[in-house]
């Protein structure tokens, strides 16, 4: 599996990435050994997330939200939440 991911950072920032474990890219991110944006603003927290059955997907996917405003990003994040 492979997902496309948004973070919000400690200074209420939204970081968007992809990856093929989650789990452990939250942990990297959280532990300073994620992306250089994030580094200094830990903790982050996962908002949202898409999985992907490729990794070419999941990329595709990634460059189009990055292309979003913030607020169609807050939108997208709130279109997910119970």
């Amino acid at each position: 599996m492979n997902y496309t991911y948004i973070l919000k950072c400690s200074d209420n920032t939204l970081y968007t990435g992809w990856t093929n474990n989650l789990e452990k890219r939250l942990e990297a991110h959280n532990n300073k050994r994620g992306a250089k944006y994030t580094k200094a603003r830990i903790p982050v927290t996962l908002e949202y997330y898409e999985v992907f059955d490729s990794k070419e997907e999941a990329l595709r996917r990634e460059c189009e939200i990055k292309k979003l405003t913030r607020m169609q990003k807050e939108k997208l994040i709130l279109s997910k939440k119970p």
